[in-house]
């Protein structure tokens, strides 16, 4: 006898963006819902690693839009009396230290004025003032971005699951997704660990392990596991939870205060990355091991805005493996190799801060008769119709990661 029952929509992953999509479903009216998680709590692999900085300062006004909705969407949270996400609307430093990304900034500053995100260019004794211990004469610009914040992952995806389930859905852990199961083109159930479940749709918000599920639906699709870090440190003065977050791209990093320390990462030059299929579906991906070398990097990189930084203990190092695809977009939407099958995959780190965004995309693609471009665009069909050099793409995979704050990204 089968324990779980059927549903109409199956997600595979409990991380913040299966939680995320599992609310937007319910927000938008779709409660037959069964989420799995094959770990025995949510968010406890990838999401529980991610710093949870939440950034709306895009490149490309649906970018802007997108994170505009998770902000929206985290701020109402926070407001009620329910489980809340943790959210701190602090706002957001954009540091230049070069012409180049001044000239990017006011590109980044026209962008956002268009998506009606409100955002203005402060000067360094303005930015000296939100952040008393950082030295800004090095600044040759300040963009300042007054709804961005944090939140924390854990708190984020709790929230989610509270609202899902008051809505009628169902969210179950230590599940392990076996098969997809499929009949004259279209998904028909799931075969689990716990049994068969009849469903008419399966969403693939599998993160890490994205790639395997795809697979067991005949899919293929190029998500690669990409090593990030960022270290806590031990506390220091002047750092309260109330600073603004920092972004300093041309040292490729991001920092905000956790609790009474600093919380340091940022985007190695030279990345490392998994083919999906070094792990199986069952296992959690292979344990990063803390690279000193790369923490001393982060703080050196620093040093010129933050002399401190060096005379910092290090209390925790934050490690996980984000998946990247080898064009930066996410993977979103229906197949038509499989009706039925859903992504909602391939975040380039944004899973979390995007989540809210993602949902929404995802109920789009699958109800909105007309999805916009923008949504259209994210369709995994764009690598289904073509062929693709595991190889080529996992190089150009590393390289979205490597050059994540690069000029003209």
């Amino acid at each position: 006898m089968d324990t779980l029952g059927d549903a109409e929509i199956v997600v595979i992953g409990g991380g913040g963006v299966g939680c995320g999509v599992v609310h937007s479903l319910c927000q938008a009216g779709k409660t037959d819902v069964l989420l799995l998680e094959k770990n025995d709590a949510l968010a406890s692999e990838t999401t529980s690693q991610a710093a949870g900085l939440v950034g709306q300062v895009r490149a490309s006004i649906d970018r802007v839009k997108l994170a505009m909705w998770s902000v929206k969407t985290f701020s109402k949270m926070e407001a009620e009396p329910e489980t809340k996400p943790g959210w701190r609307q602090v706002g957001s430093l954009r540091v230049a230290l070069t012409d180049e990304r001044v000239v990017e900034f006011e590109q980044l500053k026209i962008t956002a004025d268009r998506a009606g995100l409100e955002t203005a260019f402060i000067s360094n004794d303005e930015a000296r003032g939100k952040w008393p211990m950082f030295d800004f004469s090095p600044a040759k610009s300040v963009l300042w971005c007054p709804s961005d914040g944090y939140l924390q992952p854990n708190d984020l995806a709790m929230a989610y699951a509270h609202r899902a389930r008051k809505k009628g859905a169902r969210l179950t852990t230590g599940v392990t997704v076996e098969g997809i199961r499929t009949e004259h083109g279209r998904v028909t159930g799931v075969d689990t660990s716990q049994g068969v479940i009849a469903c008419d749709t399966v969403i693939n918000a599998a993160g890490t392990h994205a790639w395997h599920v795809a697979k067991m639906a005949g899919l293929d699709l190029p998500i690669f596991p990409v090593r990030h870090e960022y270290f806590v440190s031990v506390d220091a003065d002047g750092m309260q939870p109330e600073l603004p977050v920092m972004r300093v791209p041309d040292a490729s990093l991001y920092l905000r205060a956790e609790i009474n320390g600093l919380l340091l990462g940022g985007w190695e030059p030279e990345s490392l990355s998994l083919m999906p299929g070094d792990f199986q579906i069952g296992q959690t991906p292979p344990r990063v091991e803390e690279d000193w070398d790369v923490m001393g990097w982060f703080i050196e990189q620093i040093a010129p805005l933050y002399g401190k930084a060096a005379d910092l203990g290090v209390r925790t190092i934050f490690k996980g493996w984000p998946t990247f695809v080898p064009d930066g977009k996410f993977i979103i939407g229906e197949s038509r190799k499989l009706n039925g099958f859903v992504m909602a995959g391939g975040c380039n780190a944004h899973g979390v801060s995007g989540s809210a965004g993602i949902g929404r995309h995802v109920v789009e693609s699958m109800f909105e008769p007309s999805p916009s471009d923008y949504v259209r665009s994210l369709s995994p069909d764009r690598f289904l119709d073509t062929e693709w050099d595991a190889a080529e793409s996992q190089a150009k995979a590393k390289r979205i990661y490597e050059t994540y704050y690069g000029l003209g990204q």
